[in-house]
């Protein structure tokens, strides 16, 4: 297979290349679309930019009303929110697969020339 080589060749440079490196950001890979701190925001607002959810939520919605009532409030929400759950379960271990992937990438064993 093909290799790649880096030489690093700083010499009296090394200190601008030190404070011009602390710009950029590292070459690790995150193809993750979720954090600990984002999954229940982020994920419920890609849900509902499914029409059949929006539906499935005006439906809730409208069953609040109290001229509008045509079953029992809460039994209304069980749909929507088994299928939220089921798709936030879903998503959640998709990501948490890639994640898993990211990190086996990021730390494979790589060759670096130096003098």
């Amino acid at each position: 297979g093909k290799h790649r080589i880096v030489i690093p060749c700083l010499g009296h440079f090394k200190e601008e290349y030190e404070k011009v490196s602390k710009l950029y950001m590292n070459n690790k890979i995150r193809t993750t679309r979720y954090t600990l701190l984002n999954f229940l925001p982020r994920n419920l607002f890609e849900q509902f930019h499914r029409v059949a959810n929006l539906y499935f939520l005006f439906l809730v919605v409208l069953n609040w009303v109290p001229l509008v009532e045509a079953f029992q409030k809460e039994i209304t929400m069980l749909p929507l929110l088994g299928v939220l759950t089921i798709i936030a379960v879903k998503d959640g271990l998709e990501d948490y697969s890639r994640y898993k992937m990211d990190k086996q990438i990021n730390n494979l064993v790589t060759k670096v020339y130096n003098r």
